[in-house]
């Protein structure tokens, strides 16, 4: 297989998509040129420039930390094309208008160095047709590779070849995207839309088509098509409007003129409604108005019937929620077919007449079915894939289902079923791959030697089961085990949890790790599925609360101490290999291991405040120990400067919002390992165990000389406090936990300067955490975040 070396790529177009695919390039730190028209005055960059400018504004943010900017050069068309020939990748992503893009590609073709890869970010014109306003020496190197809204975050790139295209530079192409670019990839075939938008706007179009069809409200069908089937929670309307509905027309547009054929032609129209929306210019999320819009506090969504906004308070029927909450897929489907309820409905009827369109497209616009069901996974956010689903409501009864639904005139076209779905016998994905009408057959995964890191890849329903490696030993709250295929040498500790919280059974399970580790292995890595750890598990401490069992607590967070300090000084290497969430207890946990593996998105923080506490499993002290170490290395030794960047950290519950923000605020050091793609974090973590084994690891030994704030600098903590205080951002209650916190900080109640022992700072810790758990305010917040599962300013 060819192998590329992608230094730098060029952007062109620096609207909503170009410019954030730009900005996740330099995520993987790969440097960008983007290109834009030249301004009409003034600066020639401005366009570029103007765009990089608001993404300050945008949330979620496209880049991974602030500084990531600078590695985005600005250019133009006019003075700059030169630049391209330093550029190994050059991807188009102007507007989806032929004529455009044709003159654009003979406009860059003088300047393409020979070796540069082509591509279009299309949504769905054809590669073919784009292919032909290529140079014939570029024509074998260019494809599509159409980016999914938001890039950083959206893991699906649909990698769509010509019938030139060189086969092995797009085996190189998908390896580089997944590895380097962290996405989940997916071949199309060169059909209108490709994969995801040809099936996720016809879910769409269904969607708005029964909902008219039974007279339901918008907000209506976003109760009802969010997490409730599986999808997420912006559901269709919501989704609709961040897309922009300008954008969702024009995709729509693109099916209407170019599937002609299609038996479904007829329903690729846009409502009147939604053309009135953009006719007023009311486009959704980017424009403050759409289908939904806000009006204070208050959301309102558009009432089709009276033409004019209303308060958005969309549910549930209760006896169609009874039928969603049934656990067998097979009895929720027939309780759906048979109700008379119009919710219930509803619901058989988009499912029924996705199915129906999934069996008939599936040989045209995908190899598989798995790639369609990953693609709408990945691209759209649904839990299951339309044939994921299917099968595990019933192959066959749903088939039958269907095929009666069609014959009464029910369904949204009357074209029968394909034969295939009648010869896979009720096993379209299955331990042989997944079926593939074009070859007749079921078909494995592509076997390119990338995913060979992935060791446990995104599953479909019935695909062959994964090795779950051999259990050394396990606890109710951890697992130790490994997988001798990878290293027999390095333990793996995953925590069995709810959402992979702190508790006693943890920290047994953890200590007991360790030791066994320190015994029969030569690693540790500390990984299982994000969330990493969200932290203490709090139903625990509110009911050691309610029974006054504060020895019991100051107990428990010793062990919990203990804990924290036996990864960091385990005489094998500990590495922590962190994907999602890790707050609390979880980033105390990260910040004592030996070693990181960060999947780039990792949120990273100590939130112990907002339940009114302060970190006590050493999470202070490793700041302090920070601030120390920063301190010898700085001009007249001073501690204090270190320690109120922690303080500001701690005390406003700063999370990072990447692995890059994580290294940068502290929670990780600069030799940590990030990781793009997150199925590939425990192959690399276990990797790196090894590595630092070999390497002859020798444990830290405990500090016991750390030069601490002190009192001046509690003080100095406390007027940041008062600051906040008078001006109403913080409430008597958290002047008293950000004294906690600076005092744990500090080292307690001591001169400033005075050197103090790592045991002494976890006293200090440890002794304000029990404090304040004994106090009312404290408790009460922790039972708000038990109860509504967000804090409480009290």
């Amino acid at each position: 297989m060819e192998r590329i070396m992608i230094r730098k790529v060029a952007v062109l177009g620096a609207g909503v998509m170009g410019a954030q695919i730009a900005a996740h390039c330099t995520n993987a730190n790969v440097p960008v040129v983007l290109f834009d028209l030249p301004a009409k005055e003034g600066d020639k960059n401005a366009i570029v420039k103007k765009a990089l400018a608001t993404f300050a504004k945008l949330d979620p943010k496209p880049f991974a930390a602030k500084d990531r900017v600078q590695f985005i050069e600005p250019a133009n068309y006019e003075t700059d094309l030169a630049k391209l020939a330093e550029c190994d990748l050059v991807i188009e992503a102007i507007a989806e208008k032929m004529e455009w893009k044709r003159d654009l590609y003979a406009k860059i073709a003088p300047h393409l160095a020979p070796h540069a890869i082509v591509a279009s970010n299309t949504s769905g014109l054809s590669i073919e047709t784009l292919a032909e306003s290529i140079p014939e020496s570029h024509r074998a190197r260019f494809c599509g590779i159409h980016f999914f809204n938001p890039p950083r975050y959206m893991p699906l790139v649909e990698l769509i070849p010509t019938a030139r295209t060189d086969a092995a530079l797009m085996d190189a192409l998908e390896t580089w995207l997944t590895v380097r670019l962290g996405k989940s990839v997916v071949r199309a075939k060169d059909t209108p839309n490709f994969i995801a938008n040809r099936i996720g706007v016809f879910s769409i179009l269904a969607v708005m088509h029964h909902t008219e069809r039974l007279g339901l409200g918008f907000d209506e069908v976003d109760a009802l098509t969010g997490p409730k089937i599986g999808r997420p929670k912006s559901a269709t309307y919501r989704t609709a409007d961040v897309v922009g509905l300008d954008t969702l027309a024009h995709v729509i547009d693109t099916m209407a003129t170019h599937l002609t054929d299609d038996p479904w032609h007829g329903y690729f129209g846009k409502p009147a409604w939604l053309q009135e929306l953009i006719a007023k210019g009311q486009l959704g999320q980017k424009t403050k108005g759409g289908i939904y819009r806000k009006e204070g506090k208050t959301i309102l969504v558009l009432d089709v019937q009276k033409g004019e906004y209303r308060p958005a308070a969309g549910e549930v029927a209760p006896e169609v929620d009874a039928i969603l909450a049934e656990r067998d897929p097979k009895v929720k489907f027939e309780k759906l077919r048979t109700s008379t309820h119009p919710q219930a409905q509803f619901l058989w009827s988009i499912f029924r007449d996705v199915f129906h369109y999934c069996a008939v497209h599936l040989e045209t616009i995908a190899d598989n079915a798995r790639d369609v069901d990953l693609a709408m996974r990945w691209g759209f956010g649904w839990a299951m894939g339309p044939f994921e689903t299917w099968q595990a409501a019933g192959w066959q009864a749903i088939a039958e289902a269907i095929a009666a639904d069609i014959a009464a005139g029910k369904a949204m076209a009357n074209v029968p079923l394909p034969a295939w779905v009648e010869k896979v016998a009720g096993v379209v994905h299955g331990p042989q791959g997944s079926y593939s009408p074009a070859k007749g057959n079921w078909v494995g995964r592509r076997a390119l030697p990338v995913y060979e890191r992935q060791l446990y890849p995104d599953r479909v329903l019935g695909e062959a089961i994964i090795d779950r490696g051999e259990t050394l030993w396990e606890n109710d709250g951890v697992r130790l085990w490994r997988r001798p295929d990878q290293d027999p040498r390095i333990g793996i500790v995953s925590f069995k949890s709810k959402m992979h919280a702190i508790g006693d059974e943890v920290l047994d399970g953890v200590l007991e790790a360790v030791a066994r580790a320190e015994r029969e292995l030569d690693g540790l890595v500390i990984w299982h599925e994000a969330p990493f750890a969200v932290g203490a598990n709090l139903k625990q401490v509110a009911e050691a609360c309610a029974a006054g069992q504060f020895d019991l607590l100051e107990r428990t967070v010793a062990k919990f101490q203990e804990a924290s300090m036996r990864l960091k000084h385990a005489t094998v290497p500990v590495v922590a290999a962190v994907e999602g969430m890790a707050l609390g207890g979880g980033c105390e946990f990260v910040m004592h291991a030996a070693h990181r593996v960060f999947a780039h998105e990792s949120y990273v923080g100590l939130v112990e405040v907002g339940v009114g506490l302060i970190p006590a499993g050493g999470g202070c002290k490793e700041f302090a120990l920070q601030a120390h170490r920063m301190a010898q290395r700085a001009a007249g030794g001073d501690v204090f400067p270190f320690i109120q960047t922690a303080f500001q950290t701690i005390a406003q519950a700063q999370v990072a919002k990447s692995a890059l923000e994580a290294i940068q605020m502290g929670f990780g050091r600069l030799g940590d390992d990030i990781v793009m793609h997150p199925r590939e974090l425990l192959y690399v973590a276990i990797r790196r165990a090894r590595a630092i084994a070999e390497a002859g690891y020798q444990a830290p030994l405990p500090e016991r000389e750390i030069v601490v704030a002190g009192r001046n600098g509690i003080a100095t903590c406390q007027m940041f406090l008062i600051n906040m205080l008078e001006g109403g951002f913080i409430s008597e209650y958290d002047f008293r936990v950000g004294t906690a916190v600076a005092r744990a900080l500090c080292g307690g109640d001591v001169e400033t300067g005075m050197r103090v022992s790592t045991e002494w700072i976890l006293e200090v810790e440890r002794h304000e955490f029990v404090e304040l758990l004994k106090q009312e305010k404290t408790q009460q917040r922790i039972q708000h975040m038990l109860t509504t599962g967000k804090p409480l300013r009290n």
